[in-house]
């Protein structure tokens, strides 16, 4: 999942338009997402500013931190693609692996690395290797995206979402 997190400043993006609506952290933690799966894997994108408000979030609804994964951006040119950021120039993006309960079953772990290396997309939209690791962790899982986007809609995935 991709919360829309609400940006703390007047200013976050030092200009950069957001093409999106935002969520207050109050409707975010309302969602009712421990009532998804007893067992299971919850991934969760997370901005630096609500780094530690998603670890909270996360046990919240019952989920135990296990891993994260960084996505470190790179240009065409196989440079950092480098954004804003509050103290630091921004090249990756963090996301959040928990665990509900048990392993999902036939769960396949040590399967892939913790980091992906690949160009930066579109405004808000992750890298397809995401979506490889996840079904790779969990052979012919049940899937499912909340706050999906057109741009990243996957075969055999259920996508939810208000831009869809």
């Amino acid at each position: 999942t991709d919360p829309p997190w609400q940006l703390a400043t007047s200013n976050p993006t030092r200009g950069v338009a957001i093409g999106y609506q935002q969520l207050s952290d109050t409707l975010i933690e309302e969602i009712p997402f421990p009532s998804l799966q007893e067992n299971g894997l919850l991934f969760v994108w997370v901005i630096n500013a609500k780094y530690k408000f998603a670890l909270e979030l996360m046990e919240k609804w019952g989920y135990t931190l296990v891993d994260e994964i960084a996505w470190v951006k790179r240009t065409v040119n196989r440079r950092l693609a480098k954004s804003h950021g509050f103290y630091l120039q921004h090249a990756k993006e963090t996301c959040l692996v928990g665990r509900k309960g048990s392993d999902p079953p036939g769960m396949v772990g040590n399967i892939a690395s913790d980091i992906i290396y690949s160009e930066r997309r579109g405004q808000s939209q992750k890298p397809v290797e995401i979506y490889e690791i996840i079904e790779q962790l969990v052979p012919n899982g049940s899937y499912l995206e909340i706050f999906a986007r057109r741009n990243n809609l996957r075969d055999g995935w259920v996508s939810i979402g208000n831009e869809l």
